[in-house]
């Protein structure tokens, strides 16, 4: 008979009297190992010797010995245990163990009958007992929610997850040493900010006592860069997080890491160019890395290809029954076209020559919800927005954008009304923006009053005094780590690739 959960508790607590009793710490100290467990099997040797520690996740009862799989954060070892080998003091402290407790072993290796690297264990200890016992095996966390709520039983539970944050993690590591060995400096600016600029959004705000300052979590480090090229450096970086207090998509969470970079003497061009050939390094780079912990995750390296040959940049999307629906192909170069073209290509050659009141009628007639406050730029952004990007999937630069869209770019010289910058899109979703920046401060002062609605207690003074002591040509571009970390996973939520996405609080009872 399948006992509740209330009975599981009720007996873990028992076993954890019974350890006390036994004089045996439940919670035990720290534990010197060899190495971790992927390294131990990297290793192997029959009749090495090593010491391991990790989780029990499986146990197979033999009767008198007994085989149980430990789990670490790199991998999993068979490890064997026996009565007259390990003592009866020994096996009486693992009769009380559950599956989800921590142990430490020591023994030597030896192979099974049917091949599976085995550690003989001669020696025991509890290490941690663990009171609620985890999902099961093979089905996991079912409710996807708990899976973002408890994230760590997914990670125990789910090795597609783990897979996925691993591949998050080499993805920053390989951005790094990307810009960096490209001479690119990377440098901490405010999060507590008491102007919210750099974007356009809707802060989150809050008050320093000490000071009697109202202040907002940044929802965009760029004004503080820039001053860094004020400054005198000519190349910085900085992986950081962003605080929007907006809604909760698919593809937004109100925490978020972005990539923001400035380039000096360069233009929206060259930064193009640099974030093209970085994505593609990055890609490159995680394909053709030998880690089990992210083998099938970009899709295997097809049969015609060498190992000295460059990798495929085929992105392959798949749906929960592992179906491929979408195929991305990353390979350069990509393509890039002007957003005025675009739009014209998705809603009429006229588009810009008929009236306002024309370009509402056909975007309803297109299907695309127009709402009556909505500027005429505004109308087109939102044509541009679903039909152009919402079906674009493999890499575009949409180069060229109205104005008003990015009001701290440089207008374009032969069309004022346009400025010189870029939107990259890959699956549907602006995955970076780049422009050629604006560095005249009276412009600048100009475009940032008609953002703020002519509320000048809304700029930021400081930033733009330091305009007015010159700032260099520049390129500079955002990369959202979400976005792309979605893309190179496949992940189709947001929440997939942060570990810890915002959720309302559970109450526990």
């Amino acid at each position: 008979m399948e006992q509740t959960e209330s009975e599981l508790l009720a007996l873990r607590r028992e076993k954890l009297a019974a350890l006390e009793k036994l004089g045996v710490a439940p919670f035990g100290a720290a534990f010197q190992t060899s190495d971790d467990i992927a390294q131990v099997r990297e290793t192997f040797a029959e009749g090495a010797s090593f010491r391991i520690a990790g989780r029990i996740s499986a146990h197979r009862d033999m009767g008198k010995s007994h085989f149980v799989d430990l789990k670490d954060g790199s991998g999993r070892m068979q490890i064997y245990l026996q009565a007259k080998e390990l003592g009866s003091e020994a096996m009486e402290v693992f009769k009380l163990l559950d599956l989800g407790d921590f142990i430490g072993v020591e023994g030597t290796c030896f192979t099974t009958k049917t091949g599976e690297p085995t550690l003989k264990v001669h020696k025991l200890e509890l290490l941690a007992k663990s009171l609620r016992p985890l999902p099961e095996k093979w089905h996991g966390l079912q409710d996807i929610e708990a899976r973002y709520r408890q994230r760590y039983l997914d990670l125990i539970t789910n090795d597609q997850s783990r897979a996925v944050f691993a591949k998050r993690f080499l993805i920053v590591r390989e951005i790094r040493r990307f810009l960096e060995n490209r001479g690119f400096v990377e440098v901490e600016t405010p999060m507590l900010q008491s102007v919210a600029g750099g974007a356009a959004a809707e802060p989150f705000a809050t008050h320093h006592k000490a000071l009697g300052l109202d202040l907002y979590l940044r929802i965009a480090p760029e004004l503080y860069l820039k001053r860094l090229l004020v400054g005198g450096f000519n190349k910085v970086f900085e992986l950081n997080r962003n605080f929007r207090n907006e809604g909760i998509s698919r593809k937004h969470n109100p925490e978020f890491t972005m990539l923001e970079a400035y380039w000096a003497y360069a233009d929206f061009e060259k930064i193009a160019d640099l974030v093209e050939e970085m994505i593609c390094h990055v890609a490159e780079k995680l394909e053709a890395r030998d880690q089990p912990a992210l083998s099938g995750v970009t899709g295997s390296r097809p049969e015609h290809l060498g190992t000295g040959q460059r990798p495929s940049l085929q992105i392959e999307h798949r749906d929960a029954e592992g179906n491929v629906t979408r195929a991305i192909n990353l390979t350069r170069p990509w393509r890039r076209a002007r957003y005025h073209d675009l739009v014209r290509e998705a809603a009429g050659a006229d588009w810009f020559e008929i009236s306002s009141e024309q370009r509402r009628e056909r975007a309803k007639d297109l299907g695309v919800e127009i709402l009556p406050q909505l500027a005429d730029f505004e109308v087109t952004q939102h044509v541009f927005e679903k039909l152009v990007e919402e079906k674009t999937f493999d890499p575009l630069f949409v180069t060229h954008c109205p104005k008003e869209l990015v009001p701290l770019a440089k207008q374009n010289r032969q069309q004022p009304e346009l400025v010189d910058v870029y939107e990259l899109i890959i699956n549907g979703a602006e995955i970076s923006p780049g422009y050629t920046e604006l560095n005249d401060p009276i412009v600048q002062r100009q475009r940032l009053l008609e953002q703020a609605g002519e509320e000048a207690q809304k700029l930021d003074e400081d930033f733009l005094l330091a305009l007015e002591h010159g700032m260099p040509p520049a390129g500079g571009f955002g990369l959202g780590i979400d976005r792309l970390t979605m893309l190179l996973t496949g992940a189709e939520s947001i929440r997939d690739v942060i570990l810890f996405p915002l959720l309302k609080p559970k109450r526990f009872t």
